[in-house]
C-alpha cells in the first residue's frame, strides 16, 4: 500500500507538472501559480476533512508554513525551467534532486544508503553533466540557466518532501493542506502587488486547475505514504514522476532531444529508480 500511494502520487504530480510546464508557457509562471494554488487548496481540503480526516492543532502551523514556503519555491523553479528549456529534460534533473535530498538528510540522521543508492547518486550527476553539455555548447533547446533552475527547483522538491514527511502520523494531510493555503497567499499577493497583470480572457483556465487539483492530490497521497512508510523510500518513489511528464511531452506536443540529451535524461531516470532501492 506504502509504495502504491507513492507511485500514485508520481503519476499524479507528472502529469501536472506537465499541464502546469504548458499553462505557464502561456500565461506566465507567478499568474499561473496564482490560480493553480488556490484550485489545489481547496480540493485538499476536501481530502483533510471528509476523505483522510486527521487530528488538526496549532503544532503544525510551523511546519506547515516550512512546507509552502518550500513547495512554492519548488514550484515556481519548476515552472520558469519548463518555460525556458524542454519538460523532457528538465522534470527529470528535479527528479534527482529530489530524490537525492532526503537520501543525504537520511545519511545526516544516520541512515545506511544501499549500494543501489550511491550508483544512483553517481547516475545523477554524470546525467546532469550530459544534459548541461550539450545544452551550453551545442545550443540545444534547453539553455544552461534552465538546467539551474532545474536543479535548484529540485533541491527545493526534496526540502518540501522532507518536511511534509516528517508531519505527525495522525496529522492526516492537514499539513499538506495549510501549506496549499499559505502557498496560495504568497502567489495571489504576489500577482496582485509586483506582477500586476492578469489577463482573464486568455488564461488557460482548465490547464491550471487540473493542475492544481492534480499537484495537491499527489500532496495528500505522498503524505499518506511517508505516514506509513521510511520517508527515505517514499521520497525517492514520489520523485519517479517525470517518466509521466516526459512521455506526455513527447507523445502530445512532440518534444525532441538529440542523443547525448536523450543518454543524460536516460540516466537520470534510472538514477531516480536506483535511488528508489534505497533501505
Amino acid at each position: 500500500m506504502v509504495a502504491l500511494l507513492a507511485l500514485l502520487s508520481s503519476l499524479s504530480w507528472g502529469v501536472a507538472d506537465f499541464y502546469g510546464g504548458l499553462a505557464a508557457r502561456r500565461a506566465g509562471t507567478a499568474q499561473v501559480l496564482a490560480v493553480t494554488y488556490p484550485a489545489g487548496a481547496i480540493a485538499i481540503t476536501f481530502l483533510a476533512i471528509f476523505v483522510v480526516p486527521g487530528t488538526l492543532s496549532t503544532e503544525l502551523i510551523g511546519i506547515s508554513i516550512l512546507a509552502g514556503s518550500a513547495g512554492v519555491t519548488a514550484v515556481s523553479l519548476l515552472y520558469v525551467a519548463m518555460v525556458r528549456g524542454q519538460m523532457g529534460v528538465v522534470a527529470p534533473i528535479t527528479a534527482v534532486m529530489s530524490g537525492a535530498v532526503p537520501v543525504l538528510v537520511g545519511l545526516f540522521r544516520g541512515d545506511q544508503p544501499s549500494a543501489y543508492a550511491f550508483v544512483g547518486m553517481g547516475f545523477a550527476v554524470i546525467a546532469v553533466v550530459l544534459v548541461s553539455r550539450e545544452s551550453a555548447h551545442h545550443h540545444g533547446k534547453t539553455p544552461i540557466s534552465a538546467i539551474w533552475f532545474a536543479i535548484a527547483s529540485g533541491f527545493a522538491i526534496g526540502v518540501y518532501l522532507t518536511i511534509i514527511g516528517l508531519a505527525p502520523a495522525d496529522s492526516g494531510v492537514w499539513v499538506a493542506t495549510m501549506g496549499r493555503w499559505f502557498s496560495s497567499i504568497i502567489m495571489i499577493t504576489f500577482v496582485l502587488v509586483v506582477v500586476r497583470s492578469f489577463d482573464k480572457s486568455t488564461f488557460p483556465w482548465k490547464l491550471a486547475i487540473i493542475t492544481g487539483v492534480l499537484d495537491s492530490t499527489a500532496n495528500g497521497l505522498f503524505q499518506l505514504a511517508s505516514q506509513r512508510g521510511l520517508l527515505s523510500i517514499v521520497a525517492v518513489l514520489g520523485s519517479l514522476y517525470p517518466a509521466a511528464t516526459v512521455v506526455l511531452a513527447r507523445v502530445v506536443i512532440k518534444e525532441r532531444m538529440n542523443r547525448v540529451q536523450s543518454v543524460g535524461v536516460v540516466l537520470a531516470l534510472g538514477a531516480a529508480v536506483l535511488l528508489a532501492f534505497n533501505s
